[in-house]
């Protein structure tokens, strides 16, 4: 379960930090009509969602780098404590009956 959960959260990673560069676009960014006035806000809309696909997109991207060096950091450290130090001898040689 436990690793269940780690490769959810670092699934999840990525659309959360997309969710996150869109949130933060609508923050910065005021209404088409208070930033242009009322004559190019239809223009302005378009421009707008493609700023806005652009943010997510980018925050996509951040995330999956972060889960990407994570995923691979945790892999790492993972096989590292699973490898045994110094290689283990059979207790019988090859060929002989047990």
């Amino acid at each position: 379960m436990k690793a269940f959960l780690r490769y959810l959260i670092l699934c999840a990673l990525p659309v959360l930090f997309a969710a996150g560069g869109g949130r933060y676009f609508t923050t910065i960014q005021g209404s088409c009509g208070a930033m242009v006035g009322a004559l190019f806000a239809g223009k302005c809309a378009g421009r707008q969602r493609e700023y806005h696909v652009r943010f997510q997109l980018g925050g996509a991207g951040i995330g999956l780098v972060i889960a990407a060096t994570v995923g691979a950091l945790l892999e790492h450290r993972r096989r590292r404590a699973v490898q045994p130090s110094t290689p283990v001898e059979p207790s019988t040689p090859e060929g002989e009956p047990t």
